[in-house]
């Protein structure tokens, strides 16, 4: 029994469940939310750090030995994301505390947030593919439950366009599951790996590979069947925004990881090729479907998808340091999203809208929060010295060592039409006067005792996107000894199985 892989699961599950039985109670509800999620950040530290010690750990359910019992697996790569992800629901549960209608409370807004978390570490800690699709179910099911909290007209709309896109995924997933299972006779990632190397039909195996594409890149936002992200992450409350721009698509981009390392490393030359073309259209759809929008946080939204575009764009390659590159720039974009989604609700709540033309004045009236906004938003377009410039340099430099020009010069591209969009939202929320039609202006004077509670996370997180600029060495050595295992997956094998292949 190894409790630091169970507990990132377990703690969301439980603090989920107390908070339904104290469903009356929307300040206990509160408290377990914010406990709970600090006990899970607590608990995803203590995983991070056995796995840089030990490598790979790994728990098998009821003692049943891989491959015929469940086992969870953290290599450096799903410790670091259970890591983000504790970090992320600790952020969005303080800022939940102060922007979270009571309404929405009632109705389990902390339990749903508990599950989802649930389901989010589970995806990422599984080492059996048929239960990576089940707590890709548990995510969806708490999302789309937390999509549609409030039932107004635009949440709707966006929840139908993302759970019936979802759904499909769901069904190609479980399509190439089931050839897959037919194929090698197991469900352990590790025991599939293992087995693949004697199939003696690759042509199969390739078309298997590209369901499992399909399916994830319609999870992670990726081109071409992105446009159900758009249309629902501004709909629901800005906490939840926010919790999904950080974490949901970037369940779907680790899958890509795991199979695209694990699994599916056969045929290189074609799948991977196809992953990179995807990256380029991923990243080049995305931003300029940002640049024709002019709502806060629809321009978020598609930035999302271009950003995806690098991410892949990093296993695509599949070279040690575009994969650096990779979970570098993963690790980055977490933090810099959710928290340009905090801003953007602290400018909701000062002047009512998320239009930029009903915006302005934010730097004249609250400077703080215009730097606050700087830190993110310069980040995500790539300036130095903060985290996404070392994040996009690293994920170029592999481009050009790879030699692939285009794709390196449409990356090159987004990252000055990404600039583009973040001066867009600078100019019209902060930096002109507060629009004469705009009836909340009188906020800006006055004093709203919550705001230090929304400005709490968002301050923390800048601070983390400083000290990836800043101080990135030990980022940049976590994820380099992250690569080193997704490279040569006979580590992982070996420690799931205990052979070596």
């Amino acid at each position: 029994m190894r409790p630091e892989v169970a507990l990132p699961i377990l703690i969301p599950l439980l603090a989920g469940s107390f908070s339904l039985v104290v469903w009356r109670s929307v300040v206990l509800q509160r408290w377990i939310a914010v406990l709970g999620t600090g006990a899970l950040l607590y608990a995803s530290v203590w995983l991070l750090m056995t796995t840089q010690r030990e490598g790979h750990v790994v728990m098998e359910m009821g003692n049943w030995p891989a491959p015929f019992g469940i086992v969870f697996v953290a290599d450096l790569l799903g410790a670091i994301m259970v890591v983000l992800t504790g970090i992320m629901g600790f952020a969005v549960a303080l800022y939940s505390l102060a922007t979270t209608g009571k309404g929405h409370e009632k109705f389990g807004y902390f339990p749903l947030m508990h599950l989802l978390l649930a389901g989010v570490a589970g995806a990422f800690l599984t080492g059996d593919i048929f239960n990576m699709f089940v707590w890709f179910e548990v995510m969806l099911i708490a999302s789309f439950a937390l999509l549609i909290l409030g039932g107004e007209r635009a949440q709707m709309e966006g929840a139908i366009k993302y759970v019936t896109l979802n759904l499909l995924s769901s069904t190609i997933f479980l399509t190439a599951i089931g050839l897959l299972y037919s194929l090698v006779g197991t469900l352990n990632m590790a025991d599939i790996a293992y087995k693949l190397q004697e199939v003696e039909d690759p042509g199969l195996v390739t078309v298997i590979g590209m369901l499992f594409m399909v399916s994830f890149g319609v999870k992670a936002g990726a081109f071409p069947l992105f446009f159900w992200l758009p249309a629902s992450y501004h709909t629901p409350p800005v906490a939840v925004s926010a919790l999904f721009a950080g974490l949901l698509t970037k369940v779907g981009v680790y899958a890509l990881f795991r199979v695209f390392t694990l699994i599916f490393n056969q045929d290189v030359e074609f799948t991977h090729n196809i992953l990179l073309w995807g990256a380029a259209l991923t990243m080049l759809t995305g931003v300029l479907g940002a640049a024709a929008q002019f709502e806060f946080r629809r321009i978020l939204s598609f930035h999302i998808i271009s950003q995806i575009g690098y991410m892949i764009m990093g296993v695509a390659l599949y070279t040690p340091l575009a994969i650096v590159g990779g979970v570098f720039y993963i690790m980055h974009h977490i933090i810099v999203k959710t928290n340009l989604f905090l801003v953007a609700g602290v400018a909701y709540r000062l002047l009512g809208s998320y239009e930029l033309k009903d915006l302005g004045g934010l730097y004249r009236k609250r400077p703080f929060l215009g730097v606050l906004f700087l830190i993110p938003a310069l980040s995500l377009a790539g300036l130095p010295p903060l985290s996404g410039f070392f994040a996009k340099f690293v994920i170029i430099r592999a481009g050009l060592e790879a030699e692939e020009w285009v794709v390196t010069g449409i990356a090159l591209l987004v990252g000055l039409l990404t600039l583009y969009s973040m001066i867009k939202i600078w100019a019209e929320a902060f930096w002109k006067a507060v629009p004469e039609h705009n009836q909340n202006a009188h906020r800006l004077e006055s004093q709203d005792t919550q705001l230090w509670l929304m400005y709490t996370p968002i301050i923390g997180l800048a601070l983390c996107t400083l000290f990836i600029g800043l101080y990135g060495q030990p980022i940049y050595e976590l994820a380099a000894a992250s690569a080193e295992q997704l490279i040569d997956p006979s580590q992982y094998i070996e420690a799931v199985l205990g052979v070596q292949p």
